[in-house]
This record gives C-alpha cells, structure tokens and sequence, in this order.
C-alpha cells in the first residue's frame, strides 16, 4: 500500500559499514568522517571564524532569524503560544546583565551566578544575561536536594543565585551558606519569604527590578573570550557531595558545531522550532537550545507540567525535539496498552508497523503513507504533526521502541552518547542508519579509544574496554577539585568516562557495561548498588543483598538472602511453618523483609528512584564456593547477574 506514494530515501552521507576512521598507531583510535582535519587530529571546535563562543552563536542567530520568534511560553490552559523576538530577548538579557552588575557582581569568569529554575523564558534570559558580562552559570536542580544545592553555592563561593518561586526560595534558605547575599525571584513570592531571607541577612529582589536596574545603568558589554569557562554544571555524582565540571565556551561550541556538521542537509534551521521540557539544568537539552538559538530558531517551553506536554506540543507544533527513553518508553507502553483493548486496531497498527519497518530498513523516513493516515496520525498529533527530528540521550533505548518510534512519527531519531565532562555529545548516530542498538560514530569534536580492563576481562584488542575521549569538549577539569581531575584525565589529555564501550564492525559504538559498579536507569539517574545495600542490611532480616538494575528499566530490584534465625522465629510467632526455601515463597516475609528493607532506605534519605520496588527471596547464601563472592568476600556482580537471571527477569515483568 505504502509503494503509491512519492517517497524520497535519506540520502547517507558515509558508508554506512565504515562510519568511523581509525588513525594510524597501536591504540586503535576512532574519529568521525565528517571531518576530515580528523584524520590530522584535529577537531571541530567552531563552524564560523566569528562565531567562537555561546555570546557570538546567539547574536549569530538573531541576524539568521531577521529578527524572528525566539524564546515562547503559554499561561494557562488553551492560550496559545507567546513570544519574544530575537532583538527583544537580547535587550532583555543585556539589561538584565547590567543589573546584575549593578547589583554588585564583577564583570568576568571568576564571578559565578546560581540559577535554580524550571525551564521558562527567563533561564535563557539569565544565562544570556551572564554571557553578556563574561558570568559563569551555575544551574541547580531539585534532584540535588537542598545539602548539595547548599554545598555547590558554598564551594562556588556563589553570592546570588536566580530563583524561580517561593518554594525552591525556601529550599535554598533552609541550608543558606554565609557567602550567598541576594536572592532575584523570577515569580512573586511572601513578605514572610522576603523576612526569613532578611533574618538571614540575605536581600530579596525581583527580576524585573533588576532588568530595571540595568536599563538604567547600561553598563557596557564585556563579552567572553573562548577559552572562558561558560558554566559549571554540577552532576548529581555516584558517592558523595557533587562534582563541578567546569565546561568553557569553547567545549560546548564544539560539541554544537560537531552535531550540526554531522547532521549536513538535516541539520536544524531558523525555519525549526523545538520543544524544551528536558532540564536546562543537564548538557544535553543545553546544548540543544544553544544550537537552536545559533541558527536563528525558536524555543518553546513546556508549561511545567509534564502530563500536560502534549497540549503544549500541539498548539507548539516544534519541528525538532530532543527526548530520552523513558519518554519514548512511556508513548509505546500506552500505545501497547491500548491496543490491547481492540482486536481489529492492534492488526491494523501491526500491519502498518511491519510496512513502515520495512521503510526504515531502506532509509526511507515519512509520514504521509496510507498507513500514517489509518493508524499513527493521532500519535503524530499528539507531538504537532511537525516533529521531524528527534535526538535520544541521557540513557540507552531499546531497538524495538527505536524502531517503533522513527516508523510511528515518520520522523528521523538519532541516538547520542555523552557526558557532562564531554560537554554533552560524544558519539551520535548518522541520519539513514537504521540499525538500533548503538550510539554510532565519535562526532567531529573528539577522538575515541578503548583501553583494556583485565578486572573485567575487557581488552582493546577484542575491541572492548573502557571509553576515553580527548577533543575540544573534554572539560577543564572539576571546580576545586585537583585529585577527581588526576582521576578522570590522564596525562595525556584522555578522559576516562567510567563506561565500557565495545566497537562494532561498521565502526560505531556500543555501549555494554560500566567501570565502576554504577549504572544508569532509563530516566538518566544513576544508582551506586553497593552504597543501597550498605543501608538495606542494616535491617535485621537480611543477610545479604544483591540490588539489581538495567538502562532500559526505570526502577530497581533486588535479591534477598535472610538472616535465618530472624525469619523462622518471626514465622514460628506467626504460626508461619516451613523450611527456609518455603519461607523464601511465603509473600507475609516477603512483603514484611521489603517493607523493613524500604523504612531503612528512607530513613538514610535514599531519593524514591534508589529504593528497590521488588525483591526475590534466595534462601542459599552467596558463597566463595559457589562462585558469587571473591576470595575477599566482595559480591561477584556479573556472576551474581548471571546466576539469578531469570528471577530478576520475572521481578521486572510483574513490575512492567
């Protein structure tokens, strides 16, 4: 049915089996094709002359606009999209930034400004605002939590910080260091707020006071130079307070610059429009926006409620989109569940998937065939009808809802890997390779290696190890912070990001472990398993643990082994009989270990996503014997992995 239609194929602009290049020597290192200077070892760091720093990539972006929609918001339900220009936006930041100044700040990179907000027009205004007099932003984020938000403020020696409303101005208050002294509110909040501040000798100002102040003042401009640092953006870390990787406008430039290069006559244009409801705070929907506005587009914001995104994109109708899995996840979940209701709808939607597959295997992405019309149209609907382009990061996707994703938006999806300290994008998939299940080629900003961990039996020349990036979007190093710097790079200017990559025969990457006994969960927050079960055997029916959790799953679970005599004495009072293996079956232990277990992990403050939501009962202990503990009494994770796979198959599909 598809075939009556006109259809153009992408048009793939390297050879799909050899998508990387692999430079002469013995560390088998990779860089991208799309820039030949590669070769040379040297990386994209900019695309114009003129255009070097994030201050140049939004004036640059104001001409390619001619003045066209920049920042956009909605108040309310049904009200249509607002908007500022491009020249309005930069009058606003600039007379923001000489509020800013006026309000007592010192021009330059050794001033940091603390921005604590959901995305919304006036986080685009402060970050601009800063780069206007050379600031260095520091966003925060509410998984933090207010010790780290404390600690960041108090380390980064922060003064003001931006705040967006009367709540997280309390969060911040609750644990205020002595160097904070202003706090500007975007939204209105209490006289009482404004006293508790005062009380605390902290001044509370308006945001609109201070573009005020600006306008007034205009203080004249002081521009960053490249190799200025641009932001500070702390990651939430795997142990500890939080680290600070210093990025300069130089590395996210790179990292922008080397997507676009890649992405050729796909690349993102004044004409495109994009949703931003992923945090600002993160690199990757940093990076995003940045570009967008480099090229003159325009950024609609989500109204801040996520079960609402969907009104927000059909009266925003955006053209690009970046995404990560959990959000994907959730569209093919609810699609499955519904199709579940209707016999005659899941053939139709089934045989429009296999005929769409079909396309995508020839690299032929639409959404105008029959099958567009008769099954996914509402879909599509229900993200504008416009989406064209779609970039997935932050954790891996499964292949069968990559698949399902580009047939049912007829959109082109590309898959990245990166990390904060890499400024975001490290690896990205190419536009017409239709393979899931890989993070694709380096992009043209770094080089790649894969260095031999023989703990882990990995070694470079099976093309396994762990992944080292050098280029131009390698962070500065960590704020503060000399000895985790010495950690993550070496003296050869190699970052050693801590994840196990693995290089396929077409010369992209696969990511298939982690270094560390870390790992992330479909929705980008990672979990430290050892630090869960430190706190879970504190209770007294456990006598080992093993936490347990993949990328592509949301939450974790785990296996229990119990303390014996703890377990049949509380069955013998419960007129519970049985051997320990009958025990282990009996849901009341069950459901009694897991709520001990859980009343442990909230009293250490373990956020909702560290806390396991199911667990099996084991009732033989992990031994040296039978393989599952080293000689030194550590947990063989991978044996362990391996061991009590199909329990932790089955915890997981009673929780799907």
């Amino acid at each position: 049915m598809s075939g009556c239609f006109f259809y153009e194929s992408i048009r793939l602009p390297i050879d799909q089996n050899e998508q990387s290049e692999i430079l002469k020597g013995t560390e088998f290192i990779r860089v991208s094709k799309f820039y030949p200077e590669c070769k040379q070892g040297k990386f994209i760091s900019y695309i114009h002359e003129d255009v070097r720093t994030l201050y140049d990539a939004f004036r640059k972006g104001t001409k390619e606009s001619n003045n066209g929609p920049c920042l956009g918001w909605r108040n309310g339900p049904l009200k249509t999209y607002q908007w500022l220009n491009y020249n309005e936006t930069l009058l606003r930041a600039k007379n923001f930034g000489s509020g800013l100044i006026a309000s007592g700040l010192q021009p330059g990179p050794q001033t940091l400004v603390g921005l604590y907000s959901q995305n919304r027009p006036e986080w685009i205004l402060t970050e601009q605002a800063c780069y206007t007099y050379s600031l260095v932003v520091v966003p925060l984020y509410d998984t933090l939590g207010p010790d780290a938000c404390a600690y960041i403020i108090n380390q980064a020696e922060i003064t003001l910080v931006v705040v967006e409303d009367e709540k997280k101005c309390n969060l911040i208050l609750d644990k205020a260091p002595r160097c904070l002294r202003k706090l500007v509110v975007i939204n209105p909040v209490k006289s009482s707020t404004m006293q508790r501040a005062k009380s605390r000798g902290i001044t509370v100002v308006s945001f609109e006071d201070v573009e005020r102040l600006g306008a007034q003042k205009n203080h004249p401009e002081m521009p960053p130079r490249y190799t200025d640092l641009c932001t500070i953006c702390y990651t939430s870390g795997t142990t500890g307070f939080p680290k600070g990787v210093m990025l300069t406008h130089q590395n996210v430039m790179a990292g922008i610059c080397a997507v676009l290069l890649q992405l050729g006559e796909y690349k993102l244009t004044a004409k495109d429009s994009m949703i931003s409801f992923l945090p600002l705070a993160h690199m990757l929907e940093r990076c995003c926006e940045n570009g967008m506005y480099m090229v003159g587009g325009s950024v609609g914001f989500y109204s801040g409620d996520i079960k609402k995104l969907s009104e927000d994109m059909k009266l925003l109708k955006p053209t690009f989109m970046p995404a990560v899995p959990r959000l994907l996840n959730r569209l093919y979940d609810k699609v499955q569940a519904e199709l579940d209701n209707s016999c005659c709808k899941r053939t139709i939607f089934t045989m429009g998937l296999s005929s769409k597959a079909s396309d995508v295997r020839r690299s032929i992405i639409r959404k105008n065939t029959i099958w567009d019309s008769l099954a996914f149209k509402r879909i599509q609907e229900d993200m504008g009808g416009r989406v064209r382009l779609m970039i997935v990061g932050s954790a891996p996707l499964a292949g069968n809802v990559l698949t399902f994703t580009r047939c049912v938006l007829g959109c082109i999806v590309l898959e990245g890997y990166g990390q904060t300290e890499c400024s975001a994008p490290i690896t990205l998939t190419v536009q017409g390779d239709h393979t899931p299940e890989h993070v694709g080629p380096p992009v043209a900003c770094c080089c790649i290696k894969l260095v031999d961990v023989p703990e882990m039996e990995y070694y470079s020349a099976d093309n396994k190890g762990e992944i080292c990036v050098k280029g131009a979007n390698v962070f500065a190093g960590y704020f503060k912070n000399p000895e985790k710097t010495a950690e993550a790079i070496d003296e050869h200017g190699w970052h050693h990001t801590g994840d196990i990559g693995m290089w396929l025969g077409n010369g992209t990457l696969k990511i298939i472990d982690r270094k560390k006994h870390t790992f992330k969960l479909s929705q980008g927050e990672y979990i430290v398993p050892e630090k869960i079960e430190n706190i879970y055997t504190k209770s007294q029916y456990v006598h080992q643990i093993f936490v347990h959790g993949e990328s592509l799953k949301s939450c974790i679970v785990a296996v229990v082994v119990p303390e014996v005599d703890v377990v049949k004495c509380w069955a013998l009072e419960n007129k519970i009989v049985g051997t320990l293996s009958v025990l282990c079956a009996n849901p009341e232990i069950k459901k009694l270990i897991l709520n001990d277990i859980l009343s442990w992990g909230k009293q250490a403050g373990l956020k909702s996503f560290e806390q396991v939501k199911d667990i099996y009962l084991h009732p033989d202990p992990f031994s040296v014997t039978n393989g599952l503990l080293t000689p030194a009494l550590k947990a063989k994770r991978p044996q362990l992995k391996a061991y009590f796979k199909p329990q932790l198959e089955d915890l997981y599909q009673h929780l799907d």
